[in-house]
C-alpha cells in the first residue's frame, strides 16, 4: 500500500541522466546534444514554444522514439535500446487514450493484466488507484459517463497502477477548464508527493509549471536554455530570451556608462540614463534591464523624484481582480506595463486611462543581462 507521508524530492540525487542526446527528423534537428539531471522524486516540467522539442524528449523517455545519438540513463542503466513496455517508465497522454468500450475498472487493470500479474494482486491494485484518485463507485462507468476531470483521474490512475519509477505526463491538465485545472494542480501535486514518484511533465502553460513543479527546464529550438526553480527561473533569468518568453517584463536596452560600487548607470536611447544593480556588467558593455511589471510603481506627477522614475500616460487598464494591469505610453514614446495589487474593494485612488502619472522602479528591482 502507499503511504500517506510526504516525500520531498532527492534533487540532489539523480534518478535521471539524460547525457548529449540528438534526435532528428529529416533536416528537423528536434532534440539537440541535450544533457539533463532530473533527481529521485523531483516534479520536473519542461516549458517551451510549440516546436522546441519538449514533447520528443518525453518520447524517447517513453521509448516510443530512439535517440540518434546520446544515453538515457535511469538509475545509471541506459533505457535507450530497451523496449516502452519493457521500460519502468509510464505515460499519461494529453488525450487520455483511454479505451472506451471498457470500463473504469478495466482501463486501470489493463496493463496489469498485459503484465500478467495475478488476478489478486490486479484487483487490490485497482482498488488501491481508486482510492488515490478518489474515483471509488465509479469502477463499472465508462468513459464516456465521466466528467473531464474524471477521465483525467482514470487515465491517471492507469498510469500509476504498475508503479513505474518515472512518470510523463503530456500536457495532463490541457482538456480542463481553468478551475478544475487549479484545483487538479494542486490535487496532482499532493498526489506526488505521497508517491515519491518522479514526475516529467510537458506543459505549455507557465502559470501551471511555476505552481507544480521543483525545477523546470525551458527549451528552445531543441536545446535547454535554463533549468532552474521557479522563482530563480523569474526573478533571475539568464537571457533576454528568458526573461521575455517566462511571464511579462518590461525589457530596456541600453549601454553601462559608470559604476558606483554595485550601482552601474546605463544609457538608454528610449528613456535617457536609468540605474540599476549588477555585480558583473562593466562599463560599456551592452545590457539588457528586465523589469517586472509587478515592480513598477505608479504616482501622480511630481510625487516621485528618483533617478528612474519617467512621465507618461496610462493608455491601457486590465482589471484582473487580485490586480489591476496598467500599460504606460512613456513621454518618450517608450511602452512600460505596472502591476498593482488591488488589496482594497474600493479603491478610489486607482488610476484610469488617459491620466498622466510618473512611473519608477527601485535599481535593484532591475535584471541586468548580458546576454
Amino acid at each position: 500500500m502507499i503511504s500517506s507521508a510526504t516525500l520531498s524530492p532527492d534533487v540532489a540525487t539523480p534518478l535521471l541522466r539524460i547525457d548529449r542526446v540528438s534526435k532528428r527528423f529529416g533536416d528537423v534537428g528536434a532534440v539537440d546534444d541535450l544533457s539533463l539531471e532530473i533527481g529521485r522524486g523531483e516534479f520536473f516540467a519542461l516549458l517551451g514554444p510549440s516546436g522546441c522539442g519538449k514533447t520528443t524528449l518525453l518520447r524517447l523517455l517513453a521509448g516510443f522514439e530512439t535517440p540518434d545519438t546520446g544515453r538515457l540513463l535511469l538509475d545509471g542503466a541506459d533505457i535507450a535500446p530497451v523496449l516502452p513496455h519493457r521500460r519502468p517508465v509510464n505515460m499519461m497522454f494529453q488525450n487520455y487514450a483511454l479505451f472506451p468500450h471498457l470500463s473504469v475498472r478495466d482501463n486501470i487493470a489493463f496493463g496489469l493484466k498485459r503484465a500478467a500479474l495475478p488476478r489478486a494482486e490486479i484487483d487490490a491494485r485497482v482498488a488501491e488507484m481508486l482510492a488515490l484518485v478518489r474515483l471509488d463507485g465509479l469502477e463499472a462507468r465508462k468513459p464516456d459517463q465521466l466528467s473531464g476531470g474524471q477521465r483525467q483521474r482514470v487515465a491517471l490512475a492507469r498510469a500509476l497502477a504498475r508503479r513505474p519509477r518515472l512518470l510523463l505526463l503530456d500536457e495532463p491538465l490541457a482538456a480542463l477548464d481553468k478551475k478544475l485545472r487549479d484545483s487538479t494542480q494542486l490535487e496532482l501535486m499532493a498526489l506526488q508527493r505521497r508517491l515519491g514518484t518522479t514526475f516529467v511533465v510537458v506543459t505549455h502553460d507557465q502559470d501551471e509549471a511555476m505552481t507544480m513543479a521543483d525545477r523546470i527546464g525551458v527549451m528552445k529550438e531543441g536545446r535547454l536554455i535554463q533549468v532552474a526553480t521557479p522563482r530563480t527561473l523569474y526573478e533571475a533569468p539568464n537571457s533576454r530570451w528568458i526573461a521575455g518568453f517566462v511571464g511579462d517584463v518590461n525589457l530596456i536596452e541600453g549601454r553601462v556608462v559608470a559604476r558606483h560600487g554595485a550601482r552601474i548607470e546605463v544609457t538608454t536611447d528610449s528613456v535617457g540614463t536609468l540605474r540599476a544593480v549588477a555585480t558583473d556588467a562593466q562599463a560599456q558593455d551592452h545590457v539588457c534591464l528586465a523589469i517586472r511589471p509587478e515592480k513598477m510603481r505608479l504616482a501622480w506627477p511630481g510625487s516621485a523624484a528618483d533617478a528612474n522614475a519617467r512621465a507618461g500616460t496610462i493608455t491601457g487598464v486590465g482589471y484582473l481582480g487580485g490586480v489591476t494591469l496598467y500599460t504606460i505610453r512613456l513621454d518618450g514614446g517608450m511602452i512600460w506595463r505596472a502591476t498593482l495589487a488591488n488589496t482594497m474593494r474600493r479603491d478610489n485612488d486607482a488610476f484610469a486611462a488617459g491620466d498622466q502619472v510618473c512611473a519608477t522602479f527601485e535599481p535593484d528591482d532591475a535584471v541586468v543581462l548580458t546576454r
